[in-house]
């Protein structure tokens, strides 16, 4: 075992949450609050700016803001800074980013998701298994 995983084992026993355990657990509530074919793509080795992706499709509008404000109560209770927030249509209702730094959350229609197709996009990064 190297000196990492006894590293974040070792945090974990101490009752500190991993980035990545973070990922897991916002992409586990995205997909308890309904959210369609979500993905955690582990990018540590492919990017310098951020280390998950999670990834999920919306169904509707509201939906859409639901899901908007579950990451911001995530964030708060995890005390996780919410750098940035991206709209890309201006309606609000294409594809949302939130910046989390570690992570980055993507909120997706279906046809938005199938028009960028992140999942290809980044497919050099490990798909981990919510």
């Amino acid at each position: 075992m190297d000196d990492t995983l006894k590293t974040e084992t070792a945090i974990e026993k101490a009752g500190v949450k991993t980035e990545e355990t973070l990922a897991t657990e916002l992409g586990i509530l995205l997909k308890e609050h309904k959210a369609v074919d979500v993905a955690l793509i582990d990018l540590r080795r492919l990017s310098i700016w951020t280390d998950f992706f999670v990834i999920a499709t919306v169904t509707s509008g509201a939906h859409l803001s639901g899901l908007r404000r579950r990451i911001s109560e995530f964030a708060v209770t995890n005390k996780l800074p919410v750098l940035h927030e991206h709209k890309k249509t201006s309606a609000g209702n294409g594809w949302d980013i939130y910046d989390l730094g570690f992570m980055a959350a993507h909120l997706m229609t279906e046809a938005s998701r199938s028009f960028y197709e992140l999942e290809n996009l980044w497919n050099g990064g490990a798909l981990i298994k919510l």
